[in-house]
């Protein structure tokens, strides 16, 4: 054999620093691959907790905000009833504009989809750029 050898049996030659390399990549990108479906399941289950809550929340609060604006009109109805009115009118509005804003900032500072994925992407480029 000579020492320009293909290294058909994974030797030191071309080749074989070829295949090495090859192997080495794809384990990294099974591995990222690895990372990102581990990310997007859990995001998967939050997200599916998070909307059932939300449903069971927004169920029970309208119907005891129903059941206390009725209440509330029954208790001041031979005295004040418009004013009792126009005060649930403006407390539901003001829970509105609170909650819109809550979601806004909810969604501006959400963490970023698949970040640790990225990073690593990106720690990774980085150092295969460093070597080459």
């Amino acid at each position: 054999m000579t020492e320009y050898d293909t290294g058909d049996r994974g030797g030191s030659g071309l080749v074989g620093s070829l295949r090495r390399a090859l192997t080495h990549l794809v384990e990294l990108a099974h591995t990222r691959l690895e990372l990102l479906s581990v990310e997007m399941e859990a995001r998967l289950l939050n997200s599916r907790h998070v909307m059932l809550w939300s449903v069971v929340a927004l169920f029970s609060v309208s119907l005891t905000m129903l059941m206390f604006s009725v209440t509330v009109l029954i208790v001041f109805w031979d005295t004040h009833r418009l004013l009792a009115a126009g005060a649930i009118t403006a407390f539901f509005a003001l829970m509105a504009v609170a909650a819109a804003l809550v979601v806004r900032h909810r969604v501006r500072e959400r963490p970023r989809l698949l970040a640790a994925t990225i990073s690593e992407l990106r720690a990774d480029a980085a150092s295969l750029s460093e070597s080459g």
